[in-house]
């Protein structure tokens, strides 16, 4: 699995628009599937997927499979910091079955979840596919999240705390659908 993942005939996944062309709908690469321990990024250098790596060992996280897919939003950046000097794209989490490294979305941001990572500040938007025949919860809003699945909320919580090192990693609060957007406009200047 060093080698990575390879996408084919694939266009180049840096170079997608934020908005699909023909529907103008959000969109997200898938990184790591859903019901998958291994961390896995993608390479814009190679245009490769390829297990994230820790002092030369491939990262799993020791807890259960992650609940869904874990991606990023093309054409985003957000500003260096420590843990990624050169910035990085907006994460965004998809509540679908689970899809294959390399597959794009076309989703509606439904919410946004803050967590401290290590101390720093990481925001990570939380999405339902475009398509109703892809959605497992039939939702569209933070409130319908909640209010139909109101464990959903706890269920990332636990997840996201046991992701990384025992203590590393926080959940420090929840926002709604307009903040997620708010944040998708923030990521794009």
């Amino acid at each position: 699995m060093a080698a990575g993942l390879l996408v084919g005939c694939q266009s180049r996944y840096d170079e997608l628009p934020t908005y699909s062309e023909e529907r103008h709908l959000l969109q997200v690469v898938v990184e790591m599937p859903a019901g998958t321990n291994r961390l896995v990024r993608y390479n814009a250098a190679q245009n490769t997927f390829q297990p994230e790596q820790r002092a030369g060992v491939d990262r799993m996280v020791s807890f259960l499979p992650t609940p869904a897919n874990l991606g990023f939003v093309p054409a985003t950046h957000l500003p260096a910091s420590p843990r990624h000097p050169e910035g990085q794209r907006q994460p965004a989490l998809v509540l679908a079955e689970s899809q294959p490294a390399g597959t794009v979305l076309e989703v509606i941001p439904i919410g946004l979840l803050l967590l401290d990572r290590a101390g720093e500040m990481e925001s990570v938007l939380v999405t339902v596919p475009a398509r109703p025949s892809q959605r497992i919860l039939p939702v569209t809003t933070w409130h319908e999240l909640l209010s139909q699945y109101p464990t959903a909320r706890e269920v990332l919580r636990l997840w996201f705390q046991r992701s990384g090192e025992p203590g590393e990693v926080r959940v420090v609060g929840w926002r709604d659908e307009r903040a997620a957007e708010k944040q998708i406009r923030q990521a794009t200047r």
